[in-house]
């Protein structure tokens, strides 16, 4: 008799990929609950689900997978002492976040006048995500330092700076996991006391969890004008988030920096082979061919128009307008708390396809090659025009 898999109905391509080895049943997130749970053998979700004992208890789930980098929505424990396997797919949409980074720091230049090649950002977690980011970062001119204790023990590499020499960035972006406990605990690292320490006039970009950052002292620093302005993808309490924070926020997204279509389906496919082990089952479905085309499949840029770092913003809109996820995201400070927290989930749930650049071919003219080495350093396909 075939496993039963109870998979959340937004993960991509998840019928195809196991109905030869499983029944599944694909479920909206919203009816993933105990008693729709209690016959199957293997759950997948995303991170609106919480599963704990609340959701798997009675139930004969053997195997837990969730199609997301991170994990802070599953209880390990109680997995742990019901035996449970688990598994997540770490890294999945690192270059997804990476682009978004890409596109808001552009987007910071064009409407904040900032010169990219004049100023530093510090980067608080180089892991898969902030790995990426520095290398864009540094691809588009930008000084960068980096911050990541945890990998600095673990390498001993040097190049890493403390938090506090970070604090004079003229940018912060974080790319750590939410955590509560020990000497690198997360939990509020960006509170009053770390946020007041941040150069004046600076700016705070987070895509990491909204419980990084402390959402009353960045409405403080944001209000009295210690903080130019921030980026911010996450939130505290998602879906029902601080609309003040929102409303002074430059971009507000809403939990879809890592939503690219490329992110999505490394996550789907780690954890489809995941379960192919555990099924001992040789894996066998791969996307080629089955990806959505993007935005724009091929740009020309034949000659100079304005400042090169203009040129780049105009090439990332092409293929992923960050302006456009903000202002779909603005209509929610026109609801009540109970309507937005519904818009939030549906924005997510409906977000619109997505490509990464490297699914973008650029070809430039040998007069702005210069341009083709930036475009290829933050990920699109770039080839010299043949004259």
């Amino acid at each position: 008799m075939k496993e039963l898999i109870i998979a959340d109905s937004n993960i991509p391509f998840v019928e195809s990929m196991f109905k030869d080895m499983a029944k599944v049943c694909l479920l909206d997130s919203s009816l993933i609950n105990n008693k729709t749970v209690q016959d199957a053998d293997i759950l997948l979700v995303r991170s609106v689900t919480r599963v704990g004992k609340e959701l798997l208890n009675g139930s004969r789930i053997k195997f837990v997978g969730t199609v997301t980098s991170g994990y802070d929505h599953i209880d390990l424990d109680y997995l742990s002492s019901k035996g449970i396997k688990f598994f997540y797919a770490p890294g999945c949409n690192s270059n997804s976040v990476a682009e978004y980074i890409t596109a808001a720091l552009l987007f910071l230049h064009r409407n904040y006048n900032i010169n990219l090649r004049e100023i530093s950002l510090g980067v608080v977690g180089v892991g898969n995500i902030g790995s990426k980011v520095v290398r864009k970062a540094k691809a588009l001119g930008v000084k960068v330092l980096q911050n990541d204790p945890p990998l600095q023990r673990k390498t001993g590499e040097s190049g890493f700076v403390q938090l506090d020499d970070l604090m004079k960035c003229d940018i912060i972006t974080l790319h750590v996991p939410l955590t509560f406990e020990g000497d690198d605990a997360t939990y509020h690292l960006f509170d009053e006391e770390r946020i007041s320490a941040m150069k004046p006039g600076s700016i705070l970009i987070n895509t990491s969890r909204g419980s990084i950052v402390e959402t009353e002292a960045l409405l403080k620093a944001l209000g009295s004008g210690h903080l130019c302005t921030a980026v911010l993808d996450v939130w505290e309490n998602e879906p029902e988030i601080n609309t003040d924070l929102l409303s002074m926020a430059a971009i507000g997204t809403p939990h879809i920096a890592g939503y690219s279509v490329e992110g999505k389906i490394n996550g789907v496919i780690m954890i489809y082979n995941a379960v192919c082990t555990y099924l001992n089952v040789n894996p066998n479905w791969n996307p080629e061919g089955k990806l959505p085309p993007p935005q724009v499949s091929e740009i020309k840029i034949n000659r100079m128009e304005g400042d090169d770092q203009n040129l780049i913003y105009n090439v990332v809109q092409q293929c992923y307008s960050i302006e456009n996820d903000d202002k779909n995201f603005r209509k929610l400070l026109d609801m009540n708390a109970e309507d937005g927290k519904e818009y939030f989930n549906k924005l997510r749930k409906e977000y619109p396809v997505r490509r990464e650049f490297a699914a973008t071919s650029v070809e430039v003219a040998e007069s702005v090659s210069h341009i083709g080495k930036i475009l290829n350093g933050i990920g699109f396909s770039v080839k010299q025009k043949i004259t």
